[in-house]
């Protein structure tokens, strides 16, 4: 899981850097070819943004079960 986390704080950062990049060009560019692309843009960025999310809760969960469950291994021993 930690593996997944960091690919996907890597992509997020490459996809936040582009969603930027995207809506700088429809700015100047004021057509709607560049509103769509700058959208569609930030748009992925923010599905990545969900996915991480999800990974982080995941592992939050996972983290708080594992200690629930050596909290109840130390009660037995």
């Amino acid at each position: 899981m930690r593996g997944e986390l960091a690919a996907l704080e890597e992509q997020m950062r490459h996809l936040a850097d582009d969603a930027e990049d995207s809506a700088v060009r429809a700015m100047v560019a004021d057509n709607t070819a560049a509103t769509r692309e700058a959208r569609e843009a930030r748009e992925h960025a923010e599905a990545y943004r969900r996915q991480h999310a999800r990974v982080v809760a995941e592992m939050d969960e996972l983290t708080r079960r594992q200690d629930e469950l050596l909290d109840q291994l130390v009660e037995l021993g």
